[in-house]
């Protein structure tokens, strides 16, 4: 936080002001402070913190992808486990994940992903349930130029994205059935078409 004080600048002054910011405040504003000065440190400490937090995520993102992150020692999950791992060993391989909310389901797309062939290539994931309907057959298959309304330029879709890597598509249930139509047709031929491709 900010530490607000009186406007006396003597040597006691400066050293509460060290001793604030050693105690962890972002800054230390005297008083009487203007409004503008507040306001900027304000949005200096919120788009520093905003960056922090961004990178403590990407963190934990790399440390989902470079370690196990499975825990438990059921005779369940063993087994479920080793299935995965004959799996990995495929040249290609789909994988249905069914599971509640929270079971964890990207965890085994991770560890998939972790001990196969394709763990240097890219993991692509895409929560379906949260790109729009007109947007997402776009955002999996991609566009050519031209093909739709403000499609200036032609666009991957993470079909392509994740070419020889794997492509975690989370609630498909929640997709409208068309899409799913057009989903199955792409895993079953390994063919994709851009949208006015």
């Amino acid at each position: 936080g900010a530490y607000f004080d009186g406007a006396n600048h003597d040597a006691a002054e400066v050293g509460l002001a060290v001793q604030a910011i050693k105690a962890g405040a972002y800054d230390f504003i005297e008083k009487p402070f203007e409004l503008d000065r507040v306001q900027a440190v304000l949005n200096k400490a919120e788009r520093e913190f905003f960056q922090q937090a961004k990178v403590h995520y990407l963190e934990d993102k790399l440390n989902a992808e470079y370690y196990d992150s499975i825990v438990g020692s059921s005779q369940r999950l063993k087994d479920i486990l080793k299935t995965l791992e004959k799996v990995a060993e495929a040249k290609t391989f789909t994988v249905l994940v069914e599971g509640r909310s929270g079971t964890g389901k990207e965890l085994i797309a991770q560890y998939l992903h972790q001990h196969s062939t394709r763990k240097t290539q890219p993991f692509v994931e895409i929560n379906s349930s949260a790109i729009p309907e007109h947007l997402l057959e776009s955002e999996l298959f991609g566009h050519e130029r031209g093909a739709f309304t403000g499609a200036d330029n032609a666009k991957m879709g993470l079909f392509e994205t994740a070419h020889q890597g794997i492509l975690f598509l989370d609630e498909i249930g929640e997709m409208p059935l068309e899409m799913q139509a057009k989903l199955l047709r792409a895993l079953e031929t390994r063919v994709i078409r851009r949208v006015g491709g």
